[in-house]
């Protein structure tokens, strides 16, 4: 046997061993399935998104998202992360100069120092004053719940009676409060081959969570719907489908426990595309419930959420194999409905926007 062969033969085998050993992150094969495809660009109505975050909206970052929101057919801009007080009103005025009626904010209430004298009235004077500046509603982050202790020490419930008057306010000023509670219930579950996060968790340890840190999963999903129930005059918008959009039969029981719950489908589109009969039956009986979101601006990224809800195309990927490794199917759903999703129960719900941006029927 001479020295060539040898070399060519231990080379096929490394090469061989190598693919064997290859590791479940870098598995990620292409689909040999040929399909007629319908990649969709541009949503069939314009939308409004509202769940979006943008840090800065001077005139400058204003003038490139309009290009990015035009190309998209998106009519408004929701930017939740609106702050409070003069960082919300340096937002709204920027705005205002600029582009009036294609970007509003909402405010933020900071929930450190609950407890102290006098917070609970401080921070419902400070959300009043917002709300008259001009902001449309009220986004809380996931750290309430995850994060926030009282001046006590003791992690601050989202139920906590020393908040009503917040919600109650909201409700009173006709404002909608965008609530972020928890996240998927798979970062409470064993990390094991079980748990469908495995990868994202693997990725991102810090999203590892236990019923000790800092709380059960269940108890804090309770504590946000037993607030919803305490204010039934507010209305209160469940981003992320309130992490029931793998469960859509007891999303639906809780809709029709808590009439003042909508749900909004930012980054959870994953879920919907894999289940297209459940997800169009869904969309079906609570069309007046849902609205569109996306959450991370990346323009590239809409166009897998208009396809799940406008096409019928089949097997088709999501863009982040640790979020959803799986392929998913278009819902192909009614125009009647697409319009409820992408604009017509935004514009009901969050008070102020321009409906001469959408049509009228």
């Amino acid at each position: 046997m001479n020295i060539k062969f040898i070399i060519i033969f231990l080379l096929l085998t490394f090469v061989s061993v190598s693919a064997q050993e290859m590791s479940f992150e870098d598995y990620n094969p292409k689909s040999t399935l040929v399909v007629p495809e319908n990649p969709i660009q541009k949503a069939k109505f314009p939308f409004i998104d509202v769940h979006s975050h943008q840090r800065s909206m001077s005139a400058v970052a204003l003038t490139k998202l309009i290009t990015d929101m035009d190309a998209l057919n998106e009519g408004i801009m929701v930017n939740l992360s609106g702050g409070s007080g003069n960082a919300l009103l340096e937002k709204i005025e920027s705005i205002k100069k600029i582009y009036p009626n294609r970007f509003v904010v909402f405010a933020n209430v900071n929930f450190d120092s609950v407890g102290t004298t006098g917070w609970t009235e401080k921070a419902t004077t400070q959300l009043e004053k917002d709300i008259i500046a001009g902001a449309k509603g009220l986004k809380i982050y996931k750290s309430l719940g995850l994060r926030y202790k009282d001046s006590d020490g003791n992690l601050l419930a989202i139920d906590d009676p020393r908040l009503d008057p917040i919600w109650a306010k909201c409700g009173e000023l006709g404002v909608p409060v965008l609530i972020h509670a928890a996240d998927p219930k798979s970062f409470w579950d064993p990390m094991n081959s079980d748990n469908e996060r495995w990868l994202e968790l693997k990725t991102r340890p810090r999203r590892k969570r236990s019923d000790t840190n800092p709380a059960p999963w269940q108890q804090i999903i309770d504590e946000q719907h037993n607030m919803f129930k305490k204010h039934p005059n507010t209305t209160f918008i469940n981003a992320h489908m309130g992490w029931y959009a793998n469960d859509l039969g007891r999303l639906g029981e809780l809709l029709d426990e808590i009439p003042n719950m909508n749900v909004g489908i930012a980054a959870v589109i994953a879920e919907l595309g894999r289940q297209p009969k459940n997800a169009n039956a869904f969309f079906e009986k609570y069309q007046d419930r849902i609205l569109f979101g996306k959450d991370s601006w990346k323009p590239e990224e809409f166009s897998t959420y208009f396809r799940v809800l406008e096409s019928d195309d089949e097997y088709f990927p999501y863009y982040k194999k640790y979020h959803a490794y799986w392929a998913m199917y278009g819902l192909n759903l009614p125009d009647h409905i697409l319009k409820k999703v992408y604009y017509k129960n935004a514009l009901r719900i969050i008070p102020g926007l321009d409906a001469s941006l959408f049509p009228k029927d």
